[in-house]
């Protein structure tokens, strides 16, 4: 099946379908948060330039966490608002297809998304999934929800896919599934960079923080760092450590060697 989706003048082709990105949550840029969370999204855009391997073209960067609930949505859009801000060329991609959220987020229709380009519906154009906000910032929908999406996400479809984007990006960063829900963000390991993980405080146990590193570690997933999210004022690495098991998450993280910044924003996913 010939893929149309692609086109090396996509870039040049005249905004006809933008979509309205005016309805964002208040709740969900950075730049509609305080001080602190701004700079911490600023603070992972610039870990990840020492983490991402040298001589990497285009990193895809998979956004995860244990659990639903823990933000792994609000750090994916954020994670590619701020590499966006600063010049380069973002697309985020909606990977979670079951319950996607960044259509909703961005005031954006789910359709079409990253579904209808898998499944080869019709042809597209980049221009349909250009943000209003920034000219370098694309999102792409999760599309129609499909009843195969771990199958999906590590097709050699999307490989193909993946493979023709990083030709015209700078950046792919990909909104994923929970690990301990579903297999969804394993599946598609062997097509990605790395990935980040998020982790909100007080949230969950430890037990499933390990469990989420172990299946990760088994599907040879270059885990890129951790994020602490919705962490509260004067816990940050200055702040004194109030709440015992927030001392365990961090020891967890150091004592294996991965980075990880602190956001305060009360986005629940």
């Amino acid at each position: 099946m010939k893929l149309k989706f692609f086109n090396l003048k996509f870039f040049q082709k005249k905004q006809t379908h933008a979509p309205a990105v005016g309805e964002v949550s208040q709740k969900t840029l950075h730049k509609n948060l305080d001080f602190t969370a701004t700079e911490q999204y600023k603070l992972l855009r610039a870990n990840l330039d020492f983490t991402i391997p040298a001589g990497v073209k285009c990193p895809v960067i998979g956004v995860t966490s244990a659990m639903r609930g823990e933000g792994k949505s609000t750090t994916a859009v954020n994670l590619s608002y701020v590499l966006a801000e600063r010049g380069s060329k973002v697309l985020l991609i909606d990977g979670d297809l079951r319950i996607p959220s960044i259509a909703k987020k961005m005031g954006l229709k789910s359709s079409p998304g990253l579904t209808d380009v898998l499944m080869g519906k019709e042809s597209h154009v980049m221009s349909e999934f250009k943000s209003t906000l920034l000219d370098t910032w694309y999102v792409m929908p999760s599309g129609d929800i499909p009843p195969n999406p771990s199958e999906l996400l590590g097709s050699k479809r999307m490989e193909t896919v993946l493979t023709h984007l990083r030709k015209f990006f700078d950046y792919i960063i990909i909104d994923l599934p929970p690990v301990n829900v579903v297999s969804d963000a394993t599946s598609i390991s062997s097509l990605i960079t790395g990935m980040v993980l998020v982790v909100r405080e007080e949230y969950g146990e430890k037990k499933e923080l390990e469990r989420c590193f172990r299946q990760l570690q088994l599907s040879n997933v270059n885990i890129l760092g951790c994020v602490v999210n919705g962490a509260k004022a004067g816990s940050g690495s200055y702040g004194k450590y109030k709440k015992y098991r927030y001392y365990k998450y961090s020891r967890y993280y150091y004592k294996r060697g991965y980075e990880y910044a602190s956001t305060n924003t009360e986005e629940s996913k």
